[in-house]
């Protein structure tokens, strides 16, 4: 039986060259036996061999690479893999084996050369998304593997994601293998504290790990202010920012978010550490309204946080995103006191860290004040970003000093 191939089109051959994991339709010309979700062999025109990567004609992307080299994608590759990807997390990786609660991301998709795949550690649970028809159909051997390799409880499945309609799916959760999960699971935070996170029905995987290095820089420069500060946090969900500046003793925060679960669980979190409620002001609101109204009521901060959600899934969508940031940071703007900080992010992938940092500083000429750059912000270290893959870099923040 014929082998699937995928024949690029001639000239179209760079991007692969340069080991990018995407190939979109445009630049194929010719699949030969190929079905969803088959692993292919790439060639150019001249049949020369490329890469070797999944196939599904129902993705806007036709194929994602797995290996620029010509090798067996077996039991032994995906054993290679995964271990690749562990071995990027040695820190973690000793914090488990020395018995610690931790959570931190196992494998970033493309990012660590899996495309596809997300595995984050939760105290362990190892949680998996499977974005796409190829990972779809290995899930339970990825599972294993991984449960086998970090002698965990028991992995979790959360692919109710919207990328996976893209590839014809439909949203999967559950337990895969081993123990099903508490209904909270808590882990000691990098910034010193414990977070109670849901790992079945939380954001993304339960908390937004991606964050964690961002907590630990927003705490210490809290902690380094000689006054009591007040703090909003918009987008609180579990109130791990929250909790990062009641930490400190040196704070009170408005932590505002429209879901009430969310609200619920940064109080919990609050109550975890043992900390001061009085200083946590908890108000469900949609942030938007909220901004404006505390402008309109007079209201001042030494501290502004917005992380909001994804505002752009695509390109089409990136000028309404635009103007969604721009509405926030501008009435974030208006409610610092002179000397505070702004601390702003966009996870949007489509949006790229120029055009944030435009966005931003539009809204800022709109307020009439001065602010400065302090930090460019970013995921975690554990959220690498391959070098020929910028689209891997969604997360991107600024620390502004406003004047």
């Amino acid at each position: 039986m014929p082998s699937p191939k995928v024949i690029i089109k001639l000239k179209r051959d760079k991007p692969i060259r340069n080991q990018h994991p995407w190939i979109f339709s445009g630049a194929i010309d010719k699949v030969q036996d190929a079905n969803a979700g088959d692993v292919v062999t790439v060639v150019d025109s001249g049949n020369n061999f490329l890469a070797r990567g999944y196939y599904n004609p129902s993705s806007q992307i036709r194929v994602r690479i797995l290996s620029w080299q010509d090798e067996a994608i077996d039991d032994d590759w995906w054993e290679n893999k995964l271990r690749q990807a562990l071995s990027a997390r040695q820190v973690q990786l000793q914090q488990v084996d020395d018995g610690k609660s931790v959570a931190f991301r196992l494998i970033n998709a493309e990012n660590d050369y899996l495309p596809g795949l997300i595995a984050d550690y939760y105290s362990g649970w190892i949680v998996i998304q499977a974005l796409t028809l190829f990972i779809d159909h290995h899930k339970q051997q990825i599972a294993r593997m991984l449960m086998d390799m970090l002698n965990a409880r028991g992995v979790y499945e959360r692919s109710d994601v919207d990328v996976r309609k893209h590839e014809g799916l439909s949203s999967e959760t559950g337990t895969l293998i081993g123990l099903p999960p508490p209904q909270s699971i808590e882990f000691e935070h990098d910034a010193g504290f414990k977070m109670s996170v849901d790992i079945q029905t939380g954001h993304k995987t339960g908390f937004y790990l991606d964050q964690q290095q961002n907590h630990v820089a927003f705490k210490e420069l809290v902690a380094s202010r000689p006054e009591k500060v007040r703090i909003l946090n918009c987008f609180a969900y579990t109130g791990a920012f929250t909790v990062a500046a009641l930490a400190t003793g040196n704070a009170e925060v408005v932590s505002v978010d429209s879901s009430r679960e969310a609200l619920e669980l940064a109080e919990a979190n609050i109550n975890l550490n043992g900390l001061d409620g009085n200083n946590a002001q908890l108000v469900q609101a949609n942030c938007f309204d909220y901004l404006r109204d505390a402008e309109l009521s007079g209201e001042s901060f030494d501290f502004v946080i917005l992380d909001p959600p994804k505002f752009a899934h695509n390109k089409q969508q990136v000028e309404r995103a635009s103007r969604g940031y721009k509405d926030l940071n501008m009435h974030a703007f208006r409610l610092i006191r002179p000397g505070g900080y702004l601390m702003t992010y966009s996870c949007s992938g489509a949006i790229s860290r120029d055009l944030f940092q435009k966005i931003v500083f539009g809204a800022l000429a709109d307020t009439g004040k001065q602010a400065q750059i302090v930090r460019h912000l970013s995921a975690n270290d554990d959220h690498p970003v391959a070098l020929t893959f910028p689209e891997g870099e969604y997360l991107k923040g600024l620390l502004l000093r406003v004047i």
